[in-house]
């Protein structure tokens, strides 16, 4: 099978704010042994968030789809680019969920997608830290949609308006409105319902690019009227 689609990931970020990308291969051996394999420089807590998101992402599956035993039966190598790197931290959650059900339902994640939230084995997906760095990493890719976890909105709206220019934030609480945001007329089959609350979205024009001290200095650089 070939290497899943992935998301673009907002949730690890390196210094500078650069994104890094999971992505995911997969194969059905006759031999049994580990099923999924966790390659790159992580900590302790990204490596649990793995394993975490297999568990996950099997059961949400078997909602989904239960004539579907990919993730049962398939060996996973998933790898974290940039390798020298150090990673740590549960925010990259969601998106190894959505890489792992990429590759068993055969369906790409949509492009223009950055997300990031930890989740929880009920599928609770729950409060990150570096929404700034994320958002810029997210920008810096020219992705335009963010899924990030409800309570990260106030982080959010903190943002000086011109970082947010152009982006559309879905906030949300459970992995059904990740997974519905992120599958959603891919041909990918869907709940009926979601459990989570009502997503919130925030969309910030575009005209709001130019930081306000830019503006002034456009405003004060325009010739004023002559006065007879």
């Amino acid at each position: 099978m070939a290497d899943a689609d992935v998301s673009v990931d907002a949730s690890t970020t390196p210094p500078e704010g650069s994104s890094s990308t999971p992505s995911s291969s997969s194969s059905r051996p006759r031999n049994s042994g580990p099923r999924m394999k966790v390659t790159g420089k992580l900590g302790k807590v990204m490596g649990e968030s793995s394993e975490i998101a297999l568990t996950y992402a099997k059961i949400f599956l078997r909602e989904l789809s239960p004539q579907n035993d990919f993730l049962d039966t398939a060996f996973i190598h998933m790898n974290m680019p940039e390798g020298a790197t150090p990673k740590d931290g549960p925010s990259a959650g969601v998106t190894m969920t959505s890489a792992l059900l990429s590759m068993a339902l055969d369906r790409p994640v949509k492009r223009d997608l950055a997300m990031s939230g930890e989740v929880t084995l009920t599928g609770k997906v729950l409060r990150v830290g570096g929404i700034k760095e994320k958002t810029l990493a997210a920008k810096r890719e020219n992705v335009e949609n963010l899924v990030l976890p409800m309570s990260n909105q106030a982080d959010y709206l903190e943002l000086k308006p011109y970082l947010r220019a152009g982006l559309t934030a879905h906030f949300v609480d459970h992995f059904d409105d990740v997974y519905r945001l992120a599958f959603e007329d891919t041909g990918a089959p869907m709940l009926p319902g979601s459990r989570g609350s009502d997503v919130v979205t925030v969309k910030t024009p575009i005209e709001e690019m130019a930081p306000p001290a830019m503006m002034q200095q456009a405003t004060e650089s325009q010739p004023s009227a002559a006065t007879v």
